[in-house]
């Protein structure tokens, strides 16, 4: 079995009031990253985020990469399409020359960024984790 996994974060939680807004919004900005992700009746996980039902504890700001400016755009669309609600529309930010990004409140009230930093070439797409699963 493969896992693939960033390198800074391990993952995130995300608690959702209603699971299936919430995976219905992740979905949609998903698909327009280019991020597979797995869902069943308890959960959606992406990567290092895992999502599931219940109470969210507090409001958090999540930050995914877009490989270019008209994926930023491509992502606020669909989120808003999906439920989401607009927190600042594409465009260029002050945070460094370059950075052009789109923020969404999620289903729970989550700031959501899809960000594009600008031309880059990546050392890795991921870290991929190789194990046997036990057998039972």
């Amino acid at each position: 079995m493969e896992v693939h996994r960033g390198r800074l974060i391990d993952h995130i939680q995300l608690r959702a009031k209603d699971l299936e807004a919430t995976k219905r919004f992740y979905r949609a900005v998903l698909e327009v990253l280019g991020v597979p992700f797995n869902e069943d009746d308890t959960h959606l996980d992406a990567d290092e985020i895992w999502i599931d039902q219940g109470e969210p504890a507090t409001h958090i700001h999540l930050a995914f990469q877009a490989k270019d400016r008209e994926t930023v755009e491509r992502f606020h669309k669909a989120g808003v399409e999906a439920g989401g609600r607009d927190n600042g529309g594409p465009g260029e930010r002050p945070y460094h020359p370059g950075y052009y990004a789109a923020f969404l409140y999620d289903p729970d009230g989550n700031n959501i960024e899809a960000v594009f930093h600008g031309p880059s070439e990546r050392s890795a797409d991921s870290v991929v984790f190789t194990f046997e699963m036990p057998k039972a």
